[in-house]
């Protein structure tokens, strides 16, 4: 199995994270909505890299 993109989305998430922490702490967004925003970017991530796979 070819785990360049994997590694490449795992990246792309610690950055994701770090901004949405800026973000989060700017609109005063609480844990429910980064939690709820978190869930949905993994997802994302894993059927874009799911659909890398073959």
């Amino acid at each position: 199995m070819d785990t360049t993109g994997l590694i490449l989305l795992i990246f792309l998430a610690f950055l994701f994270v770090w901004l949405l922490n800026k973000v989060r702490r700017f609109f005063r967004l609480g844990n429910a909505a980064y939690a709820g925003v978190m869930i949905v970017f993994v997802i994302a991530m894993l059927l874009i890299w799911g659909q890398t796979v073959r």
